[in-house]
């Protein structure tokens, strides 16, 4: 029996994995990145990354000029 995650800021099992889009930058700068994993943790509400998760954006975010697909989509204001 594979045995559930368990969450590094509580420790209880059953941290559940999703992904996530998120943007970085201002402006011109903003880069989109999709399919970032999160770790959510249904016993204490905590979300967060691994750290190698943490270093491959950044990785993403300093390289991105080689990496990018450009697409323009509509951005609201939530007032």
């Amino acid at each position: 029996m594979k045995k559930k995650p368990i969450c590094d800021c509580c420790g209880k099992a059953g941290v559940m994995h999703k992904h996530i889009t998120r943007s970085f930058g201002k402006g011109d700068r903003v880069v989109v990145i999709d399919g970032i994993p999160l770790s959510v943790c249904p016993h204490c509400g905590e979300s967060y990354f691994a750290a190698d998760t943490l270093q491959e954006v950044e990785r993403l975010r300093l390289h991105r000029a080689g990496l990018t697909a450009r697409s323009t989509a509509p951005v609201l204001a939530y007032v």
